[in-house]
């Protein structure tokens, strides 16, 4: 804990370079300085005393004329800050280190790129960036030298927007603490109060390249309290004060140290859809608390300068204490200019709603958070007071209530066209932020420029944050957190090899992941120009129909590969290297030809041809989607716009006129043209397998449908009625049946259900049974049921287990099994208890969930977790690829989302084809173009 500053004097001076001086001059200088002391206490005496000889001065006078002193004095390093000789972080006995041969990016607009340089880390900060000399490392003794061989190396990565330690993983009741619940309004709260440091994401965080994170308290206030920022590396004290940057005042008074200027204080803002679903509110009564608040605050403001006023020309006469309290302080410092407050709005009314009360209380506003129609309004958000916000986002997560309903992938293009500061977040745990550089990829495939992109998660964040003065840039002076990268940090599965945080290396002997050459640079991302001004042209809900070819033939050049499903998984049948690039040849629908072009030259006619060229792209199967309500829902949080949750026979009374019918099927709840569907569509995912929303063992039967349909009807909508049946087993809430109650009931089920009921054909083997659960212990006892079950019936249970977060850890007994595994997410996260033994993949583990299944010989599908995420599954499989160290091929990542869901979920082989510009399915450098679908005759452009 800091030590109370002590008002003896009234100065804030902001500390200079240090100066040599000569001992003569030295002294001098005291006599002139304690001479000048008596004039000035002479002089102040009588301005005290000026209006009232009798007057008394205030026993705290002093104190009292340093706050009023202080209010003037704006956040800030102090001066000689880049003249610091080590760290206020240096970890003494912290080694040096030389990193030799380096790539960097450096965060600088005057040279973001430099490369064959070296970088020289020591005592907690950069010290040098160059070409080192033997001069400069002649004092280093126990120098440890890197060669990293031209890998790139950028900034630590900056989450703006998290909420790690208080919104901890794995989830337990006990540490829960993101959000207070006792008013709309508590800007006294603090998110140091409740920042857990045994949260399992600070390792998680780190080995994604994160190295500082902005901790805000939750949403579910319209002033939900402050926040702090803190680097994610374990201290010795192993204290959340500890982990602070920066703390904006002494921690348990909100005076600041009266050597230094002030720091920057951060605080959370919330309007819309989660205040007022909190506290029953509409957005007027948020606006008006929010206009209370500041009114209060703003009176306390205007006390305490008419107060000062009066100090100063020494009116002590009845004057009294200093005007604060506890309650406002926070605030009446934001109406002082020195909070970073951001504020979590979505929509243009909201967005509009805070410009104005920016102007009416005359505050800066730091950043919008979320904002998914920003975009939209870019002009709004320049009439903010003082300075256009910033604009904090999510690359793709939209949709999942009305007010995100608008959201753009391509809004992070669009505000920097407009000069608006854009920063990708991740709001952890909501999106792991070990993925968070995966938002700022994102944001580059869709448009925004490579620098942006990499700025987004670095130097714009630490500016926003008042921190670019010593994070979010390789500079001389500069803390020394660094990210060394397996390759270009904006290539797909870009992996940190080595994390530096205050120069401590975090990663122990970390796992590399080859990657291929090409992904030593940045992509080349596709045009997206015409949908981005669709976007902005149809207020946010373009149009997503797709065009058919107006010709029965349609040639395809320059195509440098073909995948296709052959014996019930996928195999490369064409590649441009071994024959240059070549054409393929698509009529009615079907492909009837691929290879070099002169394999193809009988079937093509020189009348009513379509020519497309592909320039490198590809041809391969279709994407199936799994494990997210897509198709029974448009808007997750709007009830009238989603078929609903099931009713759970454990837990509710089932209806009569149920009975004999209680298994859902999700067939009757299909919703078509929802804009994820055909979002997913258009990025080459053309099916999905859909089972009923459940919260309790028994979800339903899945249906297989088309995610480009139109309606119901219309032929090819849905492909299967029913596919598979559905459970799930796990814990879920406070006073829910136990897990050996689910399993008992399952058991029940399967050997006691009527001839032919779904059960009974589940238990017979004629469909799947797929269940729902993370936890290894569950997995064991439904591989017991499985053997219990086959045993009874003499048949097989075609068992397949989804989410399957901790499924590594059985996979010899699931491959002798034969029950196959889906991965939802591909990318386990250890959100909960049950699932939190995941084994996390390079550079922490050598192995990932996917490729240990894979490698014991186990079937593995991926799934995901909501509707919005399915248009990414492309990108998916790529990364389960790509960290598997080249034990996955590309042809058996594209199984990962279409034959072997097919294989487990008991979908009809599907025989739709996708076409891709500029690489395969699996790049960022790709777009996908079309579908080629037999069942329809036809080839479609997207």
């Amino acid at each position: 804990m800091d030590k109370l500053p002590t008002y003896n004097e009234v100065v804030v001076a902001r500390l200079r370079p240090r100066t040599r001086w000569n001992l003569k001059y030295l002294s001098l200088l005291c006599l002139c300085g304690l001479y000048a002391t008596v004039l000035w206490s002479r002089s102040i005496s009588r301005t005290l005393f000026v209006h009232d000889e009798t007057a008394s001065l205030p026993a705290r006078a002093q104190e009292a004329l340093y706050n009023c002193k202080m209010l003037s004095v704006k956040p800030g390093p102090p001066d000689d800050f880049h003249q610091r000789s080590q760290s206020d972080r240096f970890v003494k006995g912290t080694p040096p280190t030389l990193l030799r041969n380096v790539s960097v990016w450096t965060g600088d607009s005057s040279g973001y790129e430099l490369h064959g340089v070296d970088i020289l880390l020591d005592k907690g900060i950069i010290k040098f960036v160059g070409q080192a000399h033997q001069g400069l490392l002649q004092e280093y003794s126990n120098l440890i030298t890197l060669d990293v061989g031209g890998s790139w190396v950028t900034p630590g990565i900056v989450d703006m927007h998290s909420h790690l330690g208080v919104d901890s993983i794995p989830s337990l009741a006990g540490a829960g603490d993101v959000n207070s619940r006792k008013g709309p309004i508590v800007p006294w709260m603090r998110s140091l109060d409740g920042l857990n440091t045994h949260d399992d994401g600070y390792r998680l965080s780190i080995s994604g390249g994160v190295t500082t994170a902005n901790v805000l308290p939750g949403s579910a206030n319209a002033i939900g309290g402050q926040a702090f920022v803190i680097k994610l590396r374990p201290t010795a004290e192993r204290s959340p004060s500890s982990m602070l940057l920066e703390p904006p005042y002494t921690i348990n008074d909100t005076r600041v140290d009266p050597s230094l200027p002030p720091r920057w204080r951060q605080m959370k803002h919330a309007c819309g859809e989660n205040p007022s679903s909190v506290y029953k509110n509409t957005r007027m009564d948020t606006f008006w608390a929010f206009r209370q608040a500041y009114d209060e605050a703003r009176t306390v403001k205007e006390k305490q300068d008419d107060y000062c006023k009066k100090a100063f020309a020494g009116q002590w006469e009845g004057l009294g204490d200093f005007p604060q309290d506890l309650r406002t302080e926070a605030l009446v410092d934001v109406l002082r200019g020195r909070v970073k407050v951001h504020t979590h709005c979505y929509e243009a009314v909201d967005l509009d709603d805070f410009v104005r009360l920016t102007n009416e209380f005359r505050f800066p506003l730091a950043a919008f958070h979320h904002a998914h129609e920003a975009y939209l309004v870019p002009d709004t958000l320049k009439r903010a007071y003082g300075n256009t916000p910033a604009v904090a986002m999510f690359a793709t997560n939209a949709r999942y209530k009305r007010e995100a309903y608008r959201g753009s992938e391509f809004a992070p293009r669009i505000l920097a066209k407009h000069g608006i500061d854009v920063v990708m977040k991740s709001d952890h745990p909501v999106m792991n932020s070990r993925y968070l550089l995966y938002e700022a990829q994102q944001a580059h495939y869709y448009g925004l420029s490579t620098d942006l992109a990499l700025s987004s998660v670095t130097s714009v964040p630490a500016k926003v944050l008042g921190l670019d003065h010593r994070i979010g840039f390789i500079r001389e002076g500069y803390d020394a957190d660094l990210v060394i990268w397996d390759s270009h940090p904006l290539a797909i599965g870009a992996t940190p090899t080595q994390v530096w945080i205050d120069g401590i290396s975090q990663l122990q002997n970390p796992y590399v992941s080859a990657k291929p050459l090409p992904f030593q640079t940045a992509p080349s991302t596709p045009n997206f120009d015409e949908e981005a001004a669709a976007a902005v042209k149809y207020d946010g809900l373009p149009p997503l129909s797709t065009t058919s070819s107006t010709t029965n033939t349609v040639v395809f050049t320059n195509v440098g590969s073909v995948f296709n499903k052959v014996d019930m998984g996928v195999q490369q049948v064409f590649s441009a290297s071994d024959a240059g690039l070549g054409v393929a040849v698509v009529k009615a629908g079907e492909l009837i030809c691929y290879g070099p072009h002169t394999t193809c030259y009988d079937h093509i006619t020189l009348n009513s041809v379509d020519w497309s060229d592909l320039d490198g792209g590809s041809i391969c199967p279709a994407l199936v989607s799994y494990g997210s309500p897509l198709g029974l829902e448009e808007i997750h949080a709007e009830k009238s716009t989603r078929d609903g949750v099931v009713l759970d026979p454990l837990a509710d009374r089932i209806p009569g006129v149920l009975n004999g019918s209680e298994v859902i099927r999700a067939v009757d709840g299909l919703l078509f043209t929802t804009r994820d569907a055909l979002l997913a569509y258009r990025a080459g995912v053309t099916s999905a397998v859909t089972a009923p929303a459940s919260k309790g063992l028994v979800a339903g039967l899945s249906t297989v449908f088309s995610t480009g349909a139109a309606h119901g009807l219309q032929a090819g909508a849905v492909v299967e009625d029913t596919a598979a049946l559905h459970v799930s087993v796990s814990h879920r809430w406070s006073g829910s049946p136990s897990v050996s109650t689910q399993v008992a009931a399952l058991r029940n089920l399967l050997l006691h259900s009527n001839e032919g009921s779904p059960f009974n054909q589940a238990a017979k083997g004629e469909i799947p049974l797929v269940v729902e659960t993370a936890n290894a212990d569950i997995i064991a006892s439904l591989l017991k049921l499985k053997t219990e079950v086959d045993t009874h019936t003499g048949s097989n249970i075609r068992l397949a287990i989804s989410g399957a977060a901790e499924a590594h850890i059985l996979s010899k007994e699931l491959a002798a099994a034969d029950v196959g595994v889906i991965v939802s997410p591909s990318r386990p996260f250890p959100e909960d208890w049950q699932g939190r033994r995941i084994l996390p993949g390079p550079p922490l583990t050598n192995h990932s969930t996917i490729s240990t299944l894979l490698e014991h010989g186990v079937t593995v599908g991926i799934g995901i977790l909501e509707p919005w995420s399915a248009r990414s599954t492309r990108f998916d499989i790529a990364w389960a690829a790509l960290e598997s160290n080249g034990k996955i091929s590309k042809a058996q990542a594209l199984a990962l989302a279409s034959t072997n869901l097919e294989k487990l979920l008991g979908a009809p082989v599907q025989d739709d084809l996708i076409v891709t510009r500029g690489g395969t399915i699996l790049d960022f450098e790709a777009k996908v173009v079309g579908v080629i679908s037999p069942r329809r005759g036809l080839f479609e452009r997207t």
